[in-house]
């Protein structure tokens, strides 16, 4: 690959705009939902599943249903997005106070990471 081609890759990737805000992983079988925000939707659940799949994960209940039941019982999905106009800009304070309201909104949900 090029050295120019290499900088437009770049370039688009510093310009991109991931979907940002509150995903779930919940599982079926106990009804069990964990919560947590996300700067990039698509890469967080990547991150935890791969997590979960290694045996890494950091939550230990999480962990156990996922041993317990496999993939195939757990949902993911998206609970909320967050709305943002700058890329660039430092969206945790936010993403963190929307995770709350999620949390508030359903008592039975637990964060990812504690």
């Amino acid at each position: 690959m090029d050295i120019k081609r290499k900088k437009e890759l770049l370039a688009a990737y510093h310009d991109r705009r991931p979907e940002m805000g509150v995903i779930a992983f919940r599982c079926g079988a106990t009804d069990e939902t964990f919560l947590t925000a996300a700067t990039d939707i698509a890469a967080k659940f990547n991150r935890i599943r791969f997590q979960l799949s290694a045996g890494s994960c950091p939550n230990k209940r999480l962990q156990e249903l996922w041993k317990q039941y496999g993939e195939d019982a757990f949902e993911l999905r998206v609970v909320k997005r967050l709305e943002y106009d700058d890329p660039k800009e430092d969206h945790t304070e936010e993403l963190e106070t929307l995770c709350e309201l999620c949390l508030l909104e359903d008592p039975k949900a637990r964060r990812v990471w504690k």
